[in-house]
Order: C-alpha cells, then sequence, then structure tokens
C-alpha cells in the first residue's frame, strides 16, 4: 500500500514522504480500514512537527480521523458488526494517511449513505470537541456569554452555530478584522478583533464584570489574556497550544477569583464516557451535520501523492475550510 511517512518530526512539508508499505494485519480486537479520505487538522501538522501532546513513534504515519470501509476484522464481534461498512475512523496510534490503516474496531462509527464522504472524514475532531465543551464539560446555559478564541476557525464557526441553536451569546476573538463581518453574519453576538487592544478590556467593555465560561485553542498570551477575561466563578477550557506558547496566571488570580483553568482533550474524555453517552453523541454528531450546523467546508483536496502540497495549503492562514486528503473511491 502507499502511505505517507515521517522518520523526524519537523517542518511537514518537508518531513513527510509517500512509500509502499505491507498493509497492516489486525490483531483481536482491531479492523483493518480501507481509507477514502482523511482531512488535515491543526492537531496533524503540530504532531508531525513533534509539539503536540502524543509524541509519534518514528517511523510514523499521520492522520488522526477520516473515512474508510472496513476490510477485514481481525477478530471480535464488533469488528464482524462493522465489516463492509463505511466508517469515520478515528485512529491515534498507526494514523489515516494511508490507502489502508488499522485501528481498534471501537474507534470506527458506521456513517450513513446520505453523509458525504467530505463530511464523514470530518466527522469527529472538531463537531464532537465543540459539543463536549459547550454541552457536556462547560454546559454553558441559555442567555450566558461564552468567549472564545481562534473564532473564525473552522471549530469556532461550529461553536458560534451550535450556539444559536442552544441560546447562549458568543464572544468571539480574531486575528484579522476581515473575519468579524464573516462571524457576525454566521450569528456571532459580538466579535473582538485583537489589533484593537487588549482582549481583557475589550471583553470587559463587551461584558461588564468578564465572561463565566471561555475556551482557547490557541495559548501564549492570547490564553492568557482569555483567562485574565473571566468573572469571578469563572472557568476556562484549554484545548490546544496552537501557538506553541504558555500561558501565565497569577495564582491570586484562581485564588481570589475563584476560577477555573482547566484542559480538555477529546480523546481522554471520550474515553471517560460511558457506550450510551458516546452512541448519544455521535447522533447528534449526524444530526447536526446533516442540518449544516457541525458541517465542515472544504477549501481543498489533494491525492495522497501531493501530500506536501496539501499540508503546506492547510498551514495557511484564511484557506476558507477543511483540506482534506483523497485516498481511495467507494465501490
Amino acid at each position: 500500500m502507499n502511505a505517507v511517512v515521517f522518520d523526524r518530526t519537523g517542518p511537514p512539508a518537508e518531513v513527510l514522504e509517500l512509500r509502499e508499505l505491507p498493509a497492516a494485519e489486525p490483531r483481536r480486537g482491531e479492523v483493518l480500514v480501507r481509507m477514502l479520505a482523511s482531512p488535515i487538522n491543526p492537531s496533524d501538522l503540530m504532531y508531525i512537527e513533534g509539539k503536540y501532546g502524543l509524541k509519534p513513534a518514528l517511523p510514523a504515519t499521520p492522520g488522526f480521523e477520516g473515512v474508510g470501509v472496513v476490510e477485514a476484522n481481525g477478530g471480535g464481534v464488533l469488528g464482524w458488526m462493522r465489516k463492509g461498512k463505511r466508517v469515520a475512523v478515528i485512529n491515534d496510534r498507526v494514523g489515516n494517511w494511508a490507502e489502508y490503516t488499522v485501528t481498534t474496531a471501537r474507534q470506527v462509527i458506521p456513517v450513513p449513505d446520505d453523509l458525504p464522504d467530505d463530511q464523514a472524514a470530518t466527522f469527529f475532531v472538531n463537531p464532537a470537541t465543540a459539543i463536549a465543551m459547550t454541552h457536556d464539560v462547560l454546559a454553558v446555559p441559555p442567555g450566558e456569554w461564552l468567549l472564545q478564541t481562534a473564532a473564525g476557525s473552522a471549530l469556532g464557526k461550529m461553536v458560534i452555530r451550535l450556539a444559536k441553536r442552544a441560546g447562549f451569546k458568543t464572544l468571539n476573538v480574531v486575528r484579522r478584522r476581515e473575519q468579524a463581518a464573516e462571524l457576525t453574519a454566521l450569528g456571532a453576538d459580538a466579535v473582538i478583533v485583537e489589533g484593537d487592544g487588549p482582549i481583557e478590556a475589550q471583553v470587559r467593555a463587551a461584558v461588564p464584570g468578564g465572561v463565566r465560561y471561555a475556551i482557547d485553542p490557541v495559548g501564549g498570551a492570547t490564553g492568557t489574556a482569555a483567562i485574565a477575561s473571566l468573572a469571578s466563578g469563572g472557568r476556562i477550557l484549554l484545548f490546544g497550544s496552537l501557538s506553541d506558547e504558555p500561558v501565565s496566571v497569577h495564582p491570586r488570580r484562581i485564588l481570589s477569583g475563584d476560577v477555573r483553568v482547566d484542559g480538555f482533550w477529546l480523546g481522554n474524555w471520550a474515553k471517560s464516557q460511558s457506550i450510551p453517552r458516546m452512541l448519544r453523541l455521535f447522533r447528534q454528531v449526524r444530526e447536526l451535520i446533516r442540518d449544516g450546523t457541525l458541517a465542515s467546508p472544504i477549501a481543498a483536496t489533494y491525492p495522497l501523492a501531493k501530500v506536501r502540497e496539501a499540508v503546506a495549503h492547510a498551514a495557511t492562514g484564511a484557506k476558507g475550510g477543511k483540506v482534506l486528503l483523497h485516498i481511495g473511491e467507494r465501490n
């Protein structure tokens, strides 16, 4: 099979190669999946760079999510039930940027025929993160404000659409002024442009006293400002480190301000949930993709052989949607 491989961490457009490798054999509890498509997420790029929380065992193949068809079962009832089905593929061990991959039977989710491959490929990471953070972990009540940084991202736009359905308000931080009008048209209640002044001052001008709920995938100065924007009793989820810089918070802010700074990692959260909750989550994602709330716009699609061009495109700002790797055809 053809697979994308890197032998050393570094800039993705420099270290990735397409190689011919033997297809892996699934063990008991695992399935072999013929891949159809896989998105290039920020987590994939950080993983290749060696800056992600999960470190690669080199040589490694990237790709944490995607869509494919289960070709073989290594043993077990669940794998037998999945055989021959088109599935969303979650993979934190072998990687999905290959013609075939192996993952556990628990990490493949059947997707309905009316869901296109590009939406099935982006089924899990962003949609599930948006729902889990706002609904399950923070449980943002109707009428309350949620502050989010990097609001112009695909996930940020999903949060805005979810907020309109759930009835809470979004205060959205962006870097580029042209993003403000787009997010306002999408339903954002307020937009802050970082260049217009300190984030904390802008937040408190919009919401006197600060916000009780916040999410941040950036870290560094942006994440630090989001923490400082919390009201007494507020809580923030740090779910990324796009700046690759630490946040800073004075202990008194946590002690006297009674604020909480927590991390959120989708994989860890999912493993802690009951099977009924995860099944409900998958149903939610399917329906919200269908009605457009959690749909992922696709900026461009590249063949596996052009993975270097694809990752270079995905690393640019203002790309207008997900960059997707097209790997195979549905039979």
